[in-house]
């Protein structure tokens, strides 16, 4: 029989098992489930007394247990790079699954669960779940200040465990204020969730922008509206034409960079040229860029990576390239930019150029795209023709650029 795993769709728990089953090609089938139907029946009962999710039903036996179930799709198709290459590797991928599991998710479930009514609510119980999480992630933070993955150079299931683990955080309760505090977990995160077998599964990841209310256990006073005259009830229910009203769709607010004063360069202009110019790209394009270039209506900035010593694995440093210049595009409509990783072999260093509208970077960027404090951004000046020549140099993806190979070039346009 073909395994069968057993479990609402979107449960996080096991969602862990199904990825490890994009890394070693173990099919899984996941049939419909209704949580308190499906888990309630005597067959289901059997697999699992207690009647909780998710659970593998196997040839030669129901599992159950999150982090068991993905351990053993891990290993069910021989020896691969899930389980690391030594005993010392899986003594590290088992700590980091502990690790994530006992002081990580543990701790965001506390958090959250007492917020949205799973379990008593308390201010000292809350704030007792926030410091360890903290102290957790903080932890975390320093061991990703020098590794890209959690064992080794490629993703295990440690990696798998703990990006579950922390998605429950991003998802619902951590916000990006909260998260910003420890850059390398959020650059890992990000990086390993948007990998290929990771997408599959998940899909698109958005981070929570709101800590969920409270949730009041005196919401509802039913003694209290009995004892409430029936004539008194009777203007409540004029109350809807006023609430339509209220409710009615307001003006999407402006963006300011749609304020500022009209300039003579049109950025749609620029990346049709851009785009357009096959040939003689210097004469054509980049001497287009400079005729239409408006220093008081647009600026001109250099970012380069804070942590390219952490670049050591190609393809690792271009999937976190290209999960910037995804997360960039809320700006598409403001900016250009060009993203060059240079060197013949790690580590790789990362380098851009960006053009946005206004004298500044704009705001709302820098507050909703994490990866920017990732970067050292240094505004360009135009009137030292070295800078002007980079400039150009970057644009046409020139090679060698500063004296190294390129191993890509990406536009944001």
């Amino acid at each position: 029989m073909a395994l069968v795993l057993h479990t609402y769709k979107g449960n996080k728990g096991a969602e862990k098992a199904l990825i490890a089953a994009e890394y070693t090609g173990v099919q899984i089938n996941v049939p419909d489930f209704e949580m308190g139907v499906s888990n309630k029946t005597p067959e289901f009962l059997k697999m699992n007394p207690i009647g909780k999710v998710p659970v593998l039903e196997t040839p030669e036996g129901p599992i159950f247990e999150s982090n068991a179930i993905a351990r053993y799709v891990s290993r069910l198709n021989g020896e691969n790079s899930l389980n690391g290459s030594s005993l010392i590797e899986y003594a590290q991928i088992e700590q980091w699954i502990d690790f994530s599991s006992l002081e990580i998710f543990a701790s965001i479930f506390m958090w959250f669960g007492a917020r949205i009514g799973y379990m008593p609510y308390s201010v000292p119980s809350e704030e007792a779940a926030i410091a360890a999480l903290k102290r957790a992630l903080d932890a975390l933070n320093t061991h990703l200040s020098s590794n890209t993955y959690l064992v080794g150079h490629s993703i295990t299931l440690a990696d798998i465990i703990t990006v579950c683990n922390l998605s429950l955080g991003f998802t619902t309760i951590m916000t990006k204020s909260f998260t910003s505090a420890y850059p390398h977990v959020e650059r890992y995160f990000w990086t390993v969730i948007n990998q290929p077998n990771f997408k599959k599964v998940v899909g698109d990841v958005k981070q929570t922008e709101a800590v969920p209310p409270v949730t009041s256990k005196k919401a509802a006073q039913p003694a209290k509206a009995k004892e409430e005259p029936k004539k008194k009830a009777a203007p409540a229910a004029e109350a809807p034409k006023p609430v339509e009203e209220e409710e009615a769709p307001k003006p999407k607010a402006k963006n300011p960079l749609d304020l500022l004063p009209p300039s003579p360069m049109v950025l749609d202009e620029w990346k049709r040229l851009y785009s357009n110019t096959k040939s003689n790209f210097r004469e054509v394009a980049i001497k287009g860029f400079w005729d239409m270039y408006d220093p008081e209506g647009y600026s001109l900035w250099f970012c380069d990576y804070k942590y390219n010593d952490e670049n050591t694995v190609s393809f690792v440093t271009l999937n976190k390239v290209g999960g910037f210049l995804q997360r960039m595009d809320l700006a598409r409509k403001y900016a250009f930019g060009k993203m060059l990783i240079c060197g013949a072999e790690g580590p790789f260093k990362v380098k851009g150029l960006w053009l946005f509208r206004g004298p500044e970077i704009p705001k709302f960027i820098m507050d909703e795209v994490y990866d920017m404090e990732l970067y050292e951004w240094t505004k360009v000046d135009i009137s030292d023709e070295a800078q002007k020549e980079r400039v150009s140099q970057m644009i046409e993806d020139a090679e060698p650029f500063e004296g190294e190979a390129l191993l890509d070039a990406k536009c944001f346009k």
